[in-house]
């Protein structure tokens, strides 16, 4: 297995800009991992593949305004950005994506300082840095901070709560869970309606989001760890539909990597822990019967764990198909439900 087996490229002009209204309004692609047959929907379609009792378990994180943009001792052509990833007691753990700072450095980002307590190495083989930084007044994030969308979203301007799932509750992420983006308070309830449970996990989105795979085989990679969690209610619900005869679908990758980390191959567990499980092609899933997720980024474990799931010609051919159809790709854009 090589990396460039993962190099999935799709037309810039296919990569979604802006998230679409209504948010269920998107495409589906519907891949049916047996057969390898695939159906054009769109995503308030969703309930017709389903069935009662069927279990969806969505990532319940929330977005913070994670990008700051500030200067470096006063100086406005020493302009540094930062990702804030994850708190640390009264340190903040961060990717810097422009500029250099060193230890002890002073940042100043509109209204407050960050100090930098301490630099770490560049991220594998890429030039990124890792720092940790400490803020002055964390209070100002949500009036300074940005979305932190991906660097393939240029200039994102519009509404930060489009960055954000309809249900998202704890807050955490670097990142947003893209495959909630579709759903809106009317779906849920629809689905709700059909006898269909909603279940929720946690998982804080970091590092791995913004870092693709540049060694030469995917195993090589560095998986990084996120914190997840999954109540004692939560996991015993899953469980009894999986008792039941029904089917679990996992609402994106995150929520995916959280159940698979707290399965022990017969039942799902109450889990409060990091994971760095890091699923490649040959994995076993144990938790999730089908799976929906946004089309990924070539040479991400995202992309690794889809493939894992539903197959590389399979997930080959669904992208070929949603370029002939002129799919949105990657965060804003459409979606893939897999069975």
């Amino acid at each position: 297995m090589r990396t460039e087996d993962f190099d999935l490229q799709v037309p810039r002009d296919m990569v979604a800009q802006v998230p679409i209204e209504p948010r269920d309004h998107s495409k589906l692609l519907v891949l049916n991992r047996g057969t390898g047959k695939i159906y054009h929907v769109h995503f308030y379609d969703l309930p017709n593949f389903l069935d009662e009792g069927d279990c969806l378990v969505f990532n319940n994180t929330r977005v913070i305004p994670a990008r700051l943009r500030g200067n470096l001792d006063g100086e406005p052509m020493n302009e540094i950005v930062i990702v804030l990833l994850r708190r640390w007691a009264e340190t903040w753990e961060a990717l810097v994506e422009v500029g250099e700072v060193h230890r002890k450095d002073i940042v100043d980002f509109s209204g407050f300082e960050g100090t930098v307590e301490d630099v770490g190495e560049k991220v594998g083989k890429r030039k990124e840095r890792i720092i940790w930084i400490r803020l002055s007044d964390e209070d100002k994030l949500e009036t300074v901070g940005e979305p932190p969308v991906p660097p393939y979203i240029h200039g994102y301007k519009g509404d930060p709560e489009k960055y954000q799932t309809v249900y998202s509750k704890i807050r955490g992420s670097a990142a947003a869970p893209t495959a909630g983006l579709h759903f809106t308070d009317n779906l849920m309830q629809q689905l709700m309606d059909k006898g269909i449970f909603l279940a929720f996990v946690t998982l804080h989105v970091g590092l791995d989001t913004f870092m693709p795979i540049l060694e030469e085989t995917p195993e090589e990679h560095k998986m990084y760890t996120e914190f997840c969690s999954i109540s004692h209610e939560t996991a015993e619900a899953i469980n009894d539909s999986r008792r039941n005869g029904n089917r679990v679908i996992g609402i994106g990758t995150t929520s995916v990597r959280t159940m698979e980390s707290a399965h022990d191959g017969s039942q799902l567990h109450p889990y409060n822990d990091w994971t760095s499980l890091y699923i490649l092609p040959g994995y076993k899933f144990k938790s999730i019967d089908g799976m929906i997720t946004n089309f990924h980024y070539p040479k991400s474990t995202n992309l690794c764990m889809v493939c894992a799931f539903a197959g590389l010609e399979n997930i080959k051919k669904a992208y070929a198909e949603a370029v002939d159809m002129n799919y949105r790709f990657y965060s804003f854009g459409d979606a893939t439900l897999m069975l």
